[in-house]
């Protein structure tokens, strides 16, 4: 098999280890995270129900022009601040963070900081141990 098309299986298996993960241990809604080269896109979706709560990405026209580029690190706050906002208006306080096969680091942190820095509870990483 071509190398290529073995990183494509891996990081399929990968994106369905994280999610499926996610979605049989948890009762919150996941905050999934799509990044591409030159934009990023996140949406809050509730599985019991299946409907997307709240979205928000690089390509929407009020924010594009807002953004010189969609692609960095810059954007990506940006997106998690707009998200967590929309969010807290539609009264969700907390969400589980489904990064997909991309690791967390970078555009994917950045966008989690900014969520969590908004007033969004992501869990993990915001309480320290008594």
């Amino acid at each position: 098999m071509e190398r290529t098309k073995i990183n494509q299986k891996q990081r399929q298996r990968r994106c369905w280890r994280v999610t499926n993960r996610i979605k049989a241990n948890s009762t919150r809604p996941r905050l999934a995270v799509f990044r591409s080269l030159k934009n990023i896109s996140a949406q809050i979706i509730d599985d019991t129900t299946g409907t997307t709560l709240a979205c928000a990405s690089s390509l929407e026209k009020d924010l594009a022009s807002e953004l010189k580029y969609g692609g960095n690190v810059a954007a990506a706050a940006k997106i998690g601040q707009i998200l967590a906002e929309r969010a807290l208006a539609k009264g969700v306080t907390c969400a589980t963070l489904d990064r997909r096969h991309y690791r967390y680091h970078g555009r994917v942190e950045a966008l989690a900081e900014a969520a969590r820095a908004a007033g969004l509870d992501l869990g993990g990483k915001t309480e320290s141990a008594e």
